[in-house]
């Protein structure tokens, strides 16, 4: 296929993430010739730590960090260097690490492989922001539908043979989603003393909780995908849905080489290729991407090339792509010459379009870590050293139940806070209860992993956070370079009422209840992070402004308005440029859920559907 006519393609997509894998596969599917530029190698080869850091689930710490897929990100999370100072995990001149993965298949082929659809109310926030009934949510769920195989819910996967299907799972999709909860905790009397404590302490908190624990196990003990009949969120005790099948990690990577296989002919997939700019018409439309081809061409490598690459070209007959995340879109697209005037012009880019909204609205979750240790090492983590020929390596690789079929969630609570309650809007507290110390994203944070087997780790996650005054923005002119990124938290953001701040505060006072009673009993010998010294407000405070991070970011060409700082219309289209779209994290005016990938999924569904719609109406003639 590397003879084939440039033109000779009817899609040329930029990143094969959630977003541009999703699509490029559907695409495929439906007849049309995709060609998928990829910056990244198939992130199963490469180097003596793979396959197992890309396949074994328990390993995705070490997947963020392997040299032969990650790319390593430094960001900004204050424009106060004081502030930022503070952060242990800030590296002075560079910033605080911040993970991304290069590679077939994008982020998905390192993240935790959590699972869990967005909240009704995202999807209905831009129904309302566009005018498009199609984004409604009840209308968005047949894409999670078509994503989902779920496989943890066997007894309702067998009725739903019989038209009986109360849960709203999607049971025939690509994706197939487990859940890892193995019985060896059963022999972990520690683990066992976590996990019930834990929820006694929390049904203890609710007003009525045996009716809650009985609508907890009619409502299939802690699915937090089963849709409700009710139409009310999820909140509780909870799983961690993942994306592993026979515990073994499954994604974007998968399904493209599938798609591959069975259609040559219409996917072409090219590793090793930076998108460095876009190729546009006479008439300013977009018909193709100028990509270098070479290995470890962007500086976010570890160790990056000398070379530049050899410069090639994609051209589209129907539209160009860009998916290449919250980052490098923006990116992308600056380097096009869209973006904001002034900001283009002090690195002398020509300016196509006069497109403010490029780069800014940038969003995360706020995530801390409330850190114990153990009066004793984990049992389930005996003998792990996280590497082939362990011995739980050796139970995984035998199919036999164990922690590495784990991401190392034990469990996961659903709150809501205090302003999300009083203004009814859904649950934005996410707390998980790890069997490691984690503590942030810094360069060697995966050695804690392994060496540390008696922490538990509960981290609190905020999601729908009012803060949109992140920004991307280009560090240079060479594609080669990392923009730089800011998030600027909390007051140096846009959460003026400081709502943000106040939910992570009493996420962690949530967690101080339910491991009470452990530390009172000695089975948590004492809380490290942020310590017992920390009780006030304005102690905690401190800590979360000094040492929160996050991992998901979004929003940065979000759909909307362009007069009000939008970069896309409802059909993902870019404003002011003929045949170019984006479909990616960054497309969302305000990031949704709680884990941001399941929504990214749905949304390349539905750019799929969009694309093909207007395929069918649009002869290429036209074009």
């Amino acid at each position: 296929m590397h003879g084939a006519d440039p033109t000779d393609w009817d899609y040329v997509i930029v990143g094969s993430g959630a977003g541009g894998g999703t699509l490029a596969a559907r695409l495929a599917e439906a007849g049309m010739r995709v060609f998928l530029i990829e910056a990244g190698d198939d992130p199963r080869t490469g180097d003596s730590r793979l396959p197992d850091d890309y396949d074994v689930p328990a390993f995705h710490a070490f997947a963020c960090e392997n040299p032969a897929m990650s790319w390593n990100f430094h960001v900004r999370h204050y424009a106060d260097e004081a502030q930022q100072a503070r952060d242990w995990k800030h590296v002075p001149g560079r910033g605080v690490f911040y993970p991304r993965a290069a590679g077939l298949g994008g982020c998905t082929a390192h993240n935790a492989m959590i699972f869990m659809f967005p909240h009704a109310s995202d999807w209905d926030h831009i129904a309302q922001l566009t005018g498009d009934l199609s984004w409604r949510a009840t209308h968005m769920h047949r894409y999670a539908q078509r994503v989902e195989d779920c496989r943890h819910r066997p007894v309702w996967r067998a009725l739903r043979h019989l038209g009986l299907d109360p849960t709203g799972h999607g049971w025939q999709g690509w994706l197939r989603i487990e859940k890892a909860i193995p019985l060896t905790v059963l022999g972990d009397d520690g683990l066992v003393r976590v996990l019930r404590d834990t929820a006694r302490t929390f049904a203890s908190t609710l007003p009525t909780p045996l009716l809650s624990t009985l609508r907890w196990l009619r409502g299939g003990m802690g699915d937090p995908n089963s849709r409700r009949a009710t139409g009310k969120n999820f909140e509780g005790i909870c799983y961690t849905p993942l994306a592993t099948s026979g515990h073994c990690r499954v994604g974007v990577r998968e399904r493209l080489l599938d798609v591959a296989r069975r259609h040559p002919d219409r996917l072409h997939i090219e590793l090793g290729a930076l998108a460095t700019r876009l190729i546009f018409d006479s008439d300013g439309g977009v018909c193709g991407v100028e990509y270098r081809k070479g290995e470890r061409l962007y500086r976010a490598h570890a160790n990056p090339s000398a070379s530049s690459g050899e410069l090639h070209e994609a051209r589209a007959q129907r539209e160009v792509v860009l998916c290449g995340g919250a980052f490098n879109t923006p990116q992308l697209l600056m380097l096009s010459g869209i973006g904001p005037a002034d900001h283009l012009a002090e690195h002398g880019i020509p300016v196509r379009v006069d497109l403010p909204g490029v780069g800014r609205n940038l969003q995360d979750r706020y995530e801390v870590a409330v850190t114990h240790r153990m009066c004793a090492p984990w049992e389930v983590l005996e003998g792990a050293r996280f590497d082939r020929d362990d011995t739980l390596w050796r139970h995984w690789n035998g199919g036999e139940s164990g922690m590495y079929a784990s991401n190392g969630a034990a469990l996961g609570v659903v709150q809501r806070s205090q302003a999300a309650e009083r203004r009814g809007l859904p649950p934005d507290l996410f707390c998980m209860a790890l069997l490691a110390r984690f503590e942030g994203y810094f360069t060697g944070f995966s050695k804690w992993i392994r060496d540390y087997h008696d922490r538990l780790t509960w981290a609190v996650l905020k999601a729908h956070t009012q803060n949109r005054a992140g920004t991307v923005r280009l560090r240079s002119a060479d594609p080669r370079d990392m923009p730089a990124i800011d998030f600027h938290y909390f007051e140096d953001g846009s959460d003026a009422a400081v709502e943000d701040l106040q939910a992570v505060i009493e996420a962690i006072r949530l967690v101080r209840r339910m491991t009470a009673p452990l530390i009172s009993s000695g089975w948590i010998a004492e809380e490290l992070a942020p310590g017992p010294d920390a009780k006030s407000d304005e102690a905690l405070a401190a800590y979360v402004r000094d040492t929160a991070w996050g991992h998901h970011a979004s929003c940065s060409c979000p759909i909307g308005a362009q007069e009000e700082g939008g970069v896309l219309d409802s059909t993902f289209r870019v404003h002011g440029v003929k045949r170019l779209r984006v479909v990616d994290a960054s497309v969302f005016p305000r990031i949704p859920g709680f884990f941001v990938v399941a929504a990214v999924y749905m949304i390349a569904e539905k750019a799929a559907d969009v694309l093909l719609q207007e395929a069918d109406r649009t002869p290429l003639s036209a074009n």
